[in-house]
């Protein structure tokens, strides 16, 4: 399985903000486009017989402006989190999010805040 996988990527979206759009920028890693939470995908040691499993890690330490407007941006507990995504492209959905979605945190849909903008105020701090 290819770690980058383009399909994987159009599958992702970012936990802490809901974008779909990731860059990569070579020997730095990947990152969210709209929040810059860096990303690294692994192959997952069990895959219940489908054809992919990989593990993404999201670490929000990179991520800018999260205490400008958390209407905007979820944080991820202790500045990470990870998913379980199986299947294949095309045919990709979740197994499973650590730390597990409780009331204190769900990861952000996707595309949640899309039709939201920040305050003009604070644009600046991007």
């Amino acid at each position: 399985m290819c770690r980058h996988d383009d399909a994987l990527f159009e599958f992702l979206w970012c936990p802490v903000c809901g974008t779909e759009a990731f860059t990569h920028i070579p020997f730095e890693g990947v990152f969210c486009t709209e929040c810059n939470t860096s990303v690294t995908c692994r192959e997952s040691p069990e895959s219940r017989g489908y054809d992919e499993a990989v593990i993404i890690t999201f670490d929000a330490t990179t991520t800018w402006n999260l205490h400008v407007d958390e209407k905007l941006r979820r944080p991820l507990p202790d500045d990470e989190a990870q998913v379980k995504i199986l299947g294949a492209p095309g045919d990709y959905h979740v197994d499973w999010w650590a730390p597990t979605t409780t009331e204190d945190w769900t990861p952000v849909e996707r595309n949640e805040f899309a039709d939201e903008s920040e305050p003009e105020e604070v644009s600046h701090l991007a």
